[in-house]
């Protein structure tokens, strides 16, 4: 693959120090620039801002992929195997509670991957995801 560009995006978020604390050490984002309304993180390399928003009663959806329940929206990175396994490990020991437990998706299919899916202290979802072999990521 080519070298990839940072990606950026922000979050709602309707309580910023609790989600200040879980992006900090709990996922161990390295935190940037700040205000008493963002905070920027760098999430892998890539640029995520959580920014405050009042809470909102929206519940979160749902489609069925390889039969589970995975929420949408979600966001995450595709993560190197190996970064996967320990991130995942990581995550459980400091007791992250899944949506989706880590697992291997279409295993011995087109696209295997593992894949794992959590909330953010706000609700929102969060799926990290990697492939043994990389050139899978966009196969049909």
């Amino acid at each position: 693959m080519q070298n990839i560009t940072p990606f950026h995006i922000a979050i709602p978020v309707h309580n910023l120090d609790e989600c200040r604390t879980f992006y900090a050490t709990i996922l161990e984002c390295e935190e940037g620039r700040s205000s008493d309304h963002w905070v920027d993180f760098n999430l892998f390399g890539h640029q995520l801002v959580i920014h405050y928003k009042p809470k909102s009663n929206e519940e979160l959806h749902i489609n069925p992929v390889d039969g589970k329940n995975v929420p949408v929206p979600h966001y995450g990175v595709v993560l190197p195997w190996d970064t996967f396994q320990s991130f995942s490990k990581t995550i459980k020991d400091k007791g992250v509670e899944f949506i989706i437990e880590p697992y291997v998706r279409f295993e011995g299919e087109v696209g295997e991957q593992a894949t794992m899916f959590f909330l953010d202290p706000a609700g929102n979802a969060l799926e990290f995801k990697a492939f043994k072999d990389m050139g899978q990521l966009f196969a049909k």
